[in-house]
């Protein structure tokens, strides 16, 4: 039952979930500055595809699972770049050092089981100068909602395969040798805090 759960439920309901206006404004406004060759981590199912600016020459993404493999292939063959897709961890990047302009992360860093490792590597196959641009959802700065998340996070990963509400992405990104150029802290409107709390900004590989 869950690897059917995993397989065909979840990633329809995150699909439908994730592809709202609300979600969609935030790729947009979030993947505007990437330019020249691009990886992302945790592809999903392809929401961020319509979002990448026309400076973007290629996209490389990333990601274990295979989900919704028709939607995904309906929304590659509109996307305005070359995509070239590999269904392996991030954790494990078989890529050259210094091989991409930019980095990508939406959503993703709450659910990849090692995220200092799938950082470490992203920083490794980032130019000097590169950057990394991140969109994630995390711990509350908020010691009340901080707990409650804490408490909860168990059931959470059993819900979605994975995702933990806890993270702090901040502190992993600075762990990872990535400096932080630009962070920005929000409580997504009319979603509980426990998931709605907003982590997004750019760092870079130190020069």
């Amino acid at each position: 039952m869950a690897g059917f759960y995993a397989t065909h439920i979840f990633p329809r309901l995150m699909d439908w979930a994730m592809g709202t206006k609300r979600f969609q404004r935030l790729r947009q406004e979030s993947l505007a500055d990437l330019y020249g060759t691009v990886l992302e981590i945790g592809f999903g199912t392809g929401l961020n595809l319509p979002h990448f600016p026309p400076a973007v020459r290629s996209l490389t993404a990333l990601d274990p699972a295979t989900m919704l493999p028709r939607t995904v292939a309906r929304r590659m063959a509109k996307a305005p770049m070359p995509v070239a897709v590999a269904h392996v961890s991030a954790e494990t990047q078989p890529f050259e050092d210094g091989q991409f302009d930019c980095v990508v992360s939406t959503w993703t860093l709450c659910t990849i089981p090692d995220p200092m490792a799938a950082l470490r590597e992203s920083r490794r196959v980032l130019k000097r100068g590169g950057h990394f641009v991140f969109l994630e959802h995390g711990r509350s700065d908020d010691p009340r909602v901080a707990r409650w998340q804490d408490r909860l996070d168990p059931i959470q990963q059993r819900l979605a395969c994975g995702c933990h509400l806890n993270r702090r992405i901040d502190a992993l990104i600075a762990q990872a040798g990535l400096k932080i150029e630009r962070l920005e802290r929000f409580a997504l409107p009319m979603v509980p805090r426990l998931v709605g709390e907003m982590y997004r900004g750019t760092s870079t590989v130190p020069s």
